[in-house]
C-alpha cells in the first residue's frame, strides 16, 4: 500500500515521488542511502503480497531505528509526545532538546563511542547499538511532530533558527488523515477510519496518532535500516540485482543553501555525484540523483527532470527568497524506465 506520511518533510521529496517511481518501476531491490522522512519509500506503489521485495535505508542519527523501537514497545507514549499544537516556542525548545539527546555521550561505553565517531554516526546511534532494549519514546514523538512543523531538513540538528510551517491550517501531525487504504498492501492490517483528525476531541486525535504510528511501524517491518556512511549501503551486499537507488545528499554549499547536516562532511554532494557517474553505466541499476540546478554536471545519457518543491520561507535560502523551489532537479540514470512505463 501507499502510506502517506502525516507530516510533510520540508526538504524531502514527497512532491517528487510521482516522478521517481514510474522510472524506477517495480524493482526487487530499493536502496535509500540518505534517509530523511522516507517520503519516497512510503509512496512506493504496492506490489503482489506473494512476491518479496528488499528495501534498505541508511540513517546516521538513529531516529528511524528509535522510532521503530518506540512504536513497537509503547506507541501510546510516542503518540502522546507527538500530539502537540504547532507552537514556535515548543518547536525551538524541542529542537534543542532533541539535538542534546542525539549528541549526549552519557552512559556510552568509550570503545563504542570511538567506533561511532569513526563511522560518523551520532552518540545516540551508539546507545541504540549498545543496548538492544534502549529507546526514547519522547524523542520518537517529538521527531515525528517536528518533521511536520519545521522548515528545512535540520530538525533535531544544530542550526535551529527556523520558524514553524504554517500551511495545512497549522495542524502539524494532526492535519487531514492520510490515506491508508488497500488493506494488506504493505502493512498487516487495515487502519480504521477515525474521522477528520484534528477536528474532534483530544481522545480521538490521540487514537488516530496511535493507529497511524502502528501502521507506519508495520510498513517499516521489513525495511533494513543501516547506520553509517552512505557508501556502505551501495556495495554488492545491499545494491544487488535490479536495484533502484535514490540519492538525496545534503545540498552542496555552492548552492547557497545552509549546510544543515552537521554530521555529514562538506563533500557528501560531490562524493554522491562521483559514485552515481561511476555506476550509471550499470543497466541493472536505476539511479535517481537529487539536487539543485547546476549542482551536478551529469553525462548526456542521464535524464534531467525539473520539479517544484514547496516554497515555504525560501526553503532555507540565505537571501530568504522563494527561488529555490524552482531549482530542484532529478537526474535519472540510463537504466531507469521511461516516464510513461511503470514496470
Amino acid at each position: 500500500m501507499i502510506l502517506s506520511a502525516p507530516f510533510p518533510f520540508f526538504g524531502g521529496k514527497s512532491r517528487a515521488a510521482h516522478l521517481v517511481w514510474p522510472r524506477f518501476g517495480d524493482v526487487p531491490n530499493y536502496v535509500e542511502p540518505f534517509a530523511g522522512s522516507l517520503a519516497v519509500l512510503l509512496r512506493r506503489p504496492p506490489w503482489p503480497e506473494s512476491e518479496r521485495r528488499t528495501e534498505t535505508i541508511n540513517d546516521l542519527d538513529g531516529t528511524v531505528t528509535n522510532f521503530w523501537r518506540a512504536t513497537q514497545r509503547d506507541p501510546e507514549a510516542v503518540a502522546a509526545a507527538a500530539d502537540n499544537p504547532v507552537h514556535e516556542l515548543d518547536l525551538n525548545a524541542r529542537h534543542i532538546a532533541c539535538n542534546e539527546r542525539l549528541t549526549d555521550e552519557t552512559g556510552i561505553d568509550p570503545d563504542n563511542l570511538e567506533r561511532a565517531k569513526a563511522r560518523g554516526i551520532l552518540p545516540f546511534s551508539a546507545k541504540l547499538e549498545q543496548d538492544p532494549d534502549f529507546y526514547d519514546a519522547t524523542l520518537a514523538g517529538w521527531w515525528a511532530w517536528g518533521l511536520s512543523s519545521w522548515i528545512g531538513d535540520s530538525w533535531c540538528r544544530p542550526k535551529w533558527d527556523r520558524r514553524p510551517h504554517l500551511g495545512d491550517a497549522g495542524k502539524g501531525v494532526n492535519r487531514k488523515r492520510p490515506h491508508l487504504g488497500n488493506a494488506g498492501k504493505g502493512v498487516n492490517r487495515q487502519v480504521p477510519y477515525l474521522g477528520d483528525a484534528g477536528m474532534g476531541e483530544c481522545e480521538r486525535r490521540r487514537d488516530f496518532l496511535v493507529s497511524w504510528f502502528e501502521a507506519l511501524r508495520d510498513r517499516l517491518r521489513d525495511v533494513r535500516i543501516c547506520c553509517g556512511d552512505f557508501e556502505r549501503v551501495l556495495g554488492p551486499g545491499a545494491a544487488w540485482g535490479r536495484c533502484a537507488i535514490l540519492l538525496d545528499p545534503p545540498y552542496a554549499e555552492s548552492t547557497g543553501v545552509e549546510r544543515v547536516y552537521a554530521h555529514h562532511g562538506n563533500d557528501a554532494s560531490r562524493r554522491t555525484r562521483e559514485w552515481a557517474i561511476a555506476n550509471g553505466g550499470n543497466t541493472k541499476l536505476r539511479i535517481c540523483l537529487c539536487g539543485y540546478e547546476g549542482e551536478h554536471t551529469m553525462p548526456e545519457t542521464w535524464e534531467c527532470v525539473h520539479w517544484e518543491a514547496r516554497g515555504g520561507y525560501g526553503n532555507g535560502r540565505r537571501d530568504k527568497s522563494n527561488q529555490n523551489k524552482e531549482r530542484e532537479r532529478l537526474w535519472f540514470s540510463p537504466g531507469c524506465r521511461k516516464s510513461h512505463c511503470l514496470y
